[in-house]
């Protein structure tokens, strides 16, 4: 079991390095005739060195979520269902990028523990030992990031995984209605995952 463990935390280190990278795939985050820098930086793109227009990040937002993949129900979560839920208020929280810059800092949010949006979808678990499985957080760009069964359900990093719906007393509108973050990494860019349109829930293996 420690060695299952350590590998899905393995695996789910050596994606989040994927993600974190500087530079975005070829064509995941840049929509065709995008200027590669422009003034407005309330858009940022998921790379988070770089910005486009207002325009350009309006074609990514989503206004739901889906929850698909090894659960029993699948969801679809609007900021309506989010605010029925168990909603937390989160203090102080800053996106840092992989380079250290921050892009905000000192944000106050409001949002609902991934640990229990997984719970209401209940994670297909064949008993209490079968733990093998891995979370994606998926943005409508194609951006993705990745957190295991363990790291989530088994460590003091779950308590931090949110999906907000609210910054600073606002709903949120340009990085879509809800932003999934991960206020204890060390570098919380990476996994500040804007523009959320779905969580999927995979068996290891």
């Amino acid at each position: 079991m420690i060695r299952t463990t350590r590998t899905l935390a393995a695996i789910a280190c050596a994606l989040s390095l994927v993600m974190c990278n500087e530079a975005p795939p070829s064509g995941a985050h840049t929509p065709p005739g995008a200027p590669t820098e422009v003034p407005d930086s309330s858009a940022h793109r998921h790379d988070h060195g770089a910005t486009m227009t207002a325009e350009d990040s309006a074609s990514y937002i989503s206004k739901r979520i889906t929850v698909s993949g090894d659960v029993e129900h699948e969801l679809t979560l609007t900021v309506d269902s989010l605010k029925a839920m168990n909603v937390a208020t989160i203090e102080d929280f800053a996106v840092v990028c992989q380079s250290g810059d921050s892009t905000q800092k000192d944000l106050t949010c409001k949002g609902v523990l991934l640990k229990d949006i997984l719970d209401k979808a209940a994670i297909a678990q064949r008993n209490h030992k079968d733990r093998n499985f891995y979370i994606v957080a998926r943005a409508s760009d194609g951006y993705m990031a990745t957190f295991s069964w363990a790291e989530l359900y088994n460590n003091p990093a779950g308590a931090g995984v949110y999906v907000i719906f609210e910054e600073n007393g606002e709903p949120i509108k340009a990085q879509g209605d809800m932003v999934l973050i991960s206020r204890t990494d060390i570098k919380t860019g990476p996994r500040h995952v804007y523009w959320l349109k779905g969580i999927e829930v995979h068996r290891v293996g």
